[in-house]
């Protein structure tokens, strides 16, 4: 009989990562970190913000993942790319890079070119090992896609882009990003491959906690 309860025992400890249902089960602490005061969200889905930076190595590689993952979710769930500056002052050239690459961004979707040149900045850093912090190499890729330089030049150093570079930075302080990617889902809860230990695990566990929050909302 001993032997059969320590079988037991052992067969729990096994499996004690797995729900119910056959999905794996993620504890907070363990493979995800849950804020002490969450963010808000700015929409009634289920916001995940994705963290990342063009100058990010580990980006760029996550960025077929998660291109892929994107192409997946549901109706409830809404994705925003944020980017992080670590350093709103130019101080030091890696700080005045990641500013420079964040208003990249927020001018791509000022254009409403997001779709054309995401990519190609991601590109233009690690494979063409271009300068895409300079403004005129950005300058010189949204020509490409039929923005005049000075249309280029009005957007990416407008009040609207500042701003947006601004909050993106609040953001990433406040859900206590120490490094890149991280995902932050539904303002709560922090996932990283570090807890995650893969990039491909970071997903896995995103999709399970944003199951955790879809049946917690059915529940109300």
């Amino acid at each position: 009989m001993r032997a059969i309860v320590a079988f037991a025992a052992i067969l729990f400890s096994l499996t004690a990562c797995a729900q119910s249902n056959g999905e794996p089960e993620y504890e907070s602490g363990v493979h995800y970190t849950e804020l002490e005061v969450p963010l808000k969200t700015g929409t009634d889905k289920i916001q995940v913000d994705e963290f990342f930076s063009y100058s990010c190595g580990h980006c760029f590689k996550f960025e077929p993942l998660i291109k892929k993952w994107k192409e997946g979710v549901a109706a409830d769930v809404e994705v925003v790319q944020t980017p992080v500056a670590w350093q709103l002052v130019n101080k030091g050239q890696r700080g005045w890079a990641m500013v420079s690459l964040a208003k990249a961004l927020y001018t791509a979707k000022a254009l409403k070119l997001l779709d054309k040149v995401h990519e190609p900045i991601f590109n233009g850093v690690f494979l063409e090992k271009k300068n895409m912090s300079d403004e005129a190499e950005l300058q010189a890729l949204f020509e490409k896609h039929g923005v005049s330089a000075e249309k280029f030049t009005k957007v990416f150093n407008s009040f609207g882009v500042t701003t947006q570079v601004r909050v993106a930075h609040s953001r990433s302080r406040g859900a206590k990003i120490s490094g890149t990617p991280e995902i932050l889902v539904d303002g709560r809860y922090i996932v990283s491959a570090r807890k995650a230990g893969s990039q491909a695990g970071m997903l896995k566990i995103t999709d399970f906690l944003i199951n955790k929050i879809r049946a917690e909302k059915a529940a109300k």
